[in-house]
């Protein structure tokens, strides 16, 4: 009954437009009433716990960190700065989109900030340059989803505050992920370069290794930003919420002397950041009551029973997982996915051994693959508007394919060589 009356209240709340928290609260509060004996004053618990909890403090400052380096015109200086290092490679300024998405994510922790940023450098710079403009628009959607796995990232600060899990582990444990699928992409533009019609010009600029030189040198403020945000976790001087309350105060600094920030940006990137916490703040209230309400109620417990006696095992039990985020990639932006299955998801697979860091990267992973899923891939959305549907989203869809099928080669990998992840539980 308790599976009935969930997957009924989720569907007619989705289905009749309402917001996507009330929908999940909603669902949370009938199963509290109807089937926990009006257990509906434990939501109000759970919400005031949820909502008073210190690390989630950190989400707002890490959004409103990104919105300033958005505002700030950092990520030209960056763009501009690394373009001479990947002059001569295969792919050629293709790399670049990579290689700035990696450092920007590593500041950002969006993957639609990230891929709106270095997008709106990157496509006008590249397609004048005479690159093809689904490629471009392919590389730098792939490189966008970064944002969300190298960390700081707002989905690892959201599974990791709601869960219960440390976000400190996750962020390490998201390190040599991210940076694998980097060089994984960047293997592919290589591969794409020699193949098929050609997707770059014919190089004719003189780079020397003091051209090189010189625009790393162009980028020493990055670093030290960096270093703000993830060296102070790494090295146990502050909380993710400390690190991102230093971000904010060194990136604010920085684009008002290294950058274009100006007060008036600034305020805009504040409302801007208060905005996109308030839909996000209203998805986490309605599924920390739902997330309340089954845990009451043993519902994960009893799916994976159920499952179980299909007889598919634990690793057929993650393959539907993964098939099912997929599926609803499709359809929900990525907080929203993660927030809306966790309650679920998570209980079902720690019950069956998986390891909850494990997992937080894998979901992420996940997470990414529908940021390039149409028909709601938000990074497709983004950068089709950016090259003015120049590139509509079939044909971005279509750039971005490859790149989606490294990421879920990816999910595979990290499943045959966990280690690649858990190293950081050795510590």
């Amino acid at each position: 009954m308790s599976w009935l009356l969930l997957s009924g209240a989720l569907v007619l709340f989705l289905t009749s437009g309402a917001i996507l928290g009330a929908a999940l609260g909603l669902t949370g509060l009938l199963l509290l009433h109807f089937q926990a004996n009006g257990a509906t004053p434990l939501a109000i618990n759970a919400t005031w716990n949820m909502l008073t909890d210190f690390t989630l403090s950190a989400v707002p400052l890490f959004i409103f960190l990104g919105e300033i380096l958005l505002a700030s015109g950092v990520s030209k200086r960056v763009y501009n700065g690394l373009t001479p290092l990947f002059a001569r490679v295969p792919g050629q300024l293709l790399h670049t989109n990579i290689a700035v998405c990696t450092l920007f994510g590593a500041v950002s922790g969006s993957s639609t900030s990230t891929a709106a940023a270095i997008g709106a450098v990157g496509y006008p710079e590249l397609t004048k340059r005479g690159y093809k403009p689904s490629v471009v628009v392919g590389t730098l959607a792939a490189g966008g989803t970064l944002g969300l796995l190298i960390p700081p990232s707002l989905a690892l600060i959201i599974y990791g505050a709601t869960q219960n899990v440390s976000i400190g582990q996750l962020f390490i444990a998201g390190m040599l992920p991210g940076l694998l699928i980097a060089a994984a992409f960047s293997t592919w533009i290589m591969i794409r370069s020699k193949i098929g019609e050609p997707v770059t010009p014919t190089f004719k600029e003189k780079v020397t290794f003091k051209h090189v030189i010189t625009g790393l040198k162009e980028i020493w403020p990055l670093p030290v930003l960096i270093f703000f945000v993830l060296g102070t976790i790494y090295l146990g001087i502050a909380t993710p919420t400390e690190s991102a309350a230093l971000g904010v105060v060194a990136s604010i600094v920085l684009g008002l002397t290294w950058g274009d920030l100006t007060f008036k940006r600034l305020w805009q990137a504040f409302k801007h950041a208060s905005i996109m916490f308030t839909a996000i703040g209203m998805i986490l209230i309605g599924t920390v009551i739902l997330s309340q309400a089954v845990s009451l109620l043993g519902i994960p417990r009893t799916a994976v029973e159920t499952i179980g006696n299909f007889g598919l095992g634990p690793y057929g039990i993650l393959l539907m997982i993964v098939i099912v985020y997929i599926v609803l990639g499709c359809f929900f932006d990525g907080i929203s996915l993660l927030l809306m299955t966790l309650p679920i998801t998570f209980p079902m697979i720690t019950s069956l051994g998986f390891d909850p860091i494990w997992f937080g990267i894998i979901v992420t992973l996940l997470i990414e693959i529908g940021m390039i899923t149409p028909p709601v891939g938000l990074n497709l959305f983004v950068l089709s508007s950016i090259s003015k549907n120049e590139v509509n989203l079939t044909s971005a869809a279509k750039a971005s394919l490859p790149y989606w099928l490294i990421l879920l080669g990816a999910i595979g990998v990290f499943t045959l060589f966990p280690n690649i992840i858990l190293w950081v539980t050795t510590f």
